[in-house]
């Protein structure tokens, strides 16, 4: 399975960089950070949709789509262009990003930043926090419960906020359990690729509404984004859309879009 493998390759890479860098050594520097920014509140329920845009150069299901030379640029753009949160993809198989890419995109932005990856491990978010990130993304499917609410409550004990991701509404469910106040719904099913922009629209309802609800994927014109704002999504994630174009007009169209 696609996300089988994908979270196989960041806990190997990770391991990887472990051996660089101990675990006592990262968890000190995460400690030592400034403390995060308050996500829950950058992307809470507004007038219009809030976005989180992403740093994005490639994907499974589409291949390459920008170089980027400059994340810190893109995301500065992104930030110009009203985004409430950037999202930056720092799995280096196959989406092409990095921790670099992390770091300096945090350094460049003064809204919330969420690392995006296959997080499986503790020293994994241990990373995300020393580079700066406020948000870290869990993915229910790709997570046994147990490991799930570990990283969950260390998220939360760096003071960072966790973007719980779900697919099914079994997997909401879960979401809903630990408590989680970002719950994002994927319209691509990380285990075939396959995509369903209404899955959104089904799920939506069972969110609570002290949670902030989060539309992923299939987004790429302000009819998608108006799609998903009308069946209550408070934010959307978007990637390729913007890093094919030009991110600052585009964001100004999505977010007349999502009012």
């Amino acid at each position: 399975m696609v996300l089988a493998d994908l979270t196989a390759g960041a806990v190997e890479d990770a391991a990887r960089r472990e051996q660089a860098r101990p675990l006592a050594v990262l968890e000190r520097a995460a400690r030592d950070r400034a403390p995060a920014l308050d996500a829950r509140a950058a992307l809470a329920p507004a007038d219009r949709v809030k976005i989180i845009a992403e740093v994005k150069r490639a994907s499974p299901s589409r291949g390459a789509l920008a170089e980027i030379p400059d994340p810190a640029l893109q995301a500065s753009l992104y930030q110009q262009g009203g985004a409430s949160a950037i999202s930056v993809l720092t799995e280096e198989r196959r989406f092409g990003g990095s921790l670099a890419d992390l770091e300096a995109v945090t350094a460049a932005v003064s809204v919330p930043v969420l690392r995006k990856d296959f997080i499986a491990t503790p020293y994994q978010v241990f990373e995300a926090r020393t580079a700066g990130a406020s948000l870290a993304l869990l993915i229910v499917a790709g997570l046994e419960r147990a490991n799930l609410e570990r990283l969950y409550a260390l998220i939360l004990e760096l003071g960072m906020t966790p973007l719980v991701e779900t697919h099914s509404a079994e997997e909401l469910e879960v979401a809903i359990d630990l408590g989680a106040s970002l719950i994002g719904v994927n319209a691509r099913d990380l285990k075939t690729l396959e995509l369903d922009r209404d899955l959104f629209g089904r799920l939506v309802d069972r969110i609570p509404s002290s949670a902030v609800k989060i539309a992923e994927s299939a987004v790429l014109t302000p009819a998608d984004v108006a799609h998903y704002r009308a069946a209550g999504a408070d934010a959307v994630l978007i990637g390729e859309a913007l890093v094919t174009g030009d991110p600052v007009a585009t964001l100004h169209s999505f977010l007349e879009a999502g009012s």
